[in-house]
């Protein structure tokens, strides 16, 4: 992951920012289910609360030419400022940038881990009780299913911040699969 685009909302007095990342996350959802599946990693550098403003898209320079030749950007072009192709600073860190799943699909792998005797029942209480309080602290996108139609929050986990790389997949979210990372700069 040696490149990166960057793309930054600009400020809109009709739509709110979190309303305009929805939009943006949705449309890269689709360019990377169709093109760069497994090889691009997204973070979001300026993140709080929210997400923030600013969207870095990271992979190869031929996995980032592969997206940026089809119109996945369509109907945005008034709303956002990208960049070209950049080389990724010579001196970074990285992070793993990670969705962190819903209550629900939390309760339904505890139970099974508890079936399989991996873990007991007060320790699955214990790690719901603390995955429900990460979930709430973090940024998250308002995104549609495209199986269901229904909307859901899709929340987003910044991990810490390390030293050296770790190399693997991305979800057609551009989120690590594992514990692939990007580089943090």
């Amino acid at each position: 992951m040696d490149f990166y685009i960057e793309i930054k909302l600009l400020p809109d007095p009709e739509f709110k920012e979190t309303i305009l990342m929805n939009i943006l996350f949705s449309k890269l959802h689709l360019a990377l289910t169709e093109n760069g599946h497994g090889e691009i990693g997204i973070s979001f550098p300026f993140f709080e609360k929210t997400l923030g403003d600013t969207i870095r898209i990271h992979g190869s320079s031929s996995a980032l030419e592969r997206i940026q030749i089809i119109n996945w950007l369509q109907g945005l072009q008034d709303y956002i400022n990208m960049s070209d192709i950049l080389r990724v600073p010579a001196l970074t860190n990285f992070r793993i940038v990670k969705r962190i799943q819903t209550k629900s699909s939390i309760e339904r792998l505890y139970r099974r881990s508890i079936k399989k005797g991996w873990i007991t029942s007060e320790e699955a209480e214990k790690r719901i009780r603390e995955q429900k309080v990460q979930r709430l602290k973090s940024p998250y996108v308002q995104i549609k299913s495209l199986s269901t139609g229904q909307y859901f929050p899709l929340f987003i986990n910044h991990g810490e911040i390390l030293k050296s790389s770790v190399r693997g997949e991305f979800s057609a979210y551009g989120l690590s699969v594992a514990n692939a990372t990007i580089p943090w700069f």
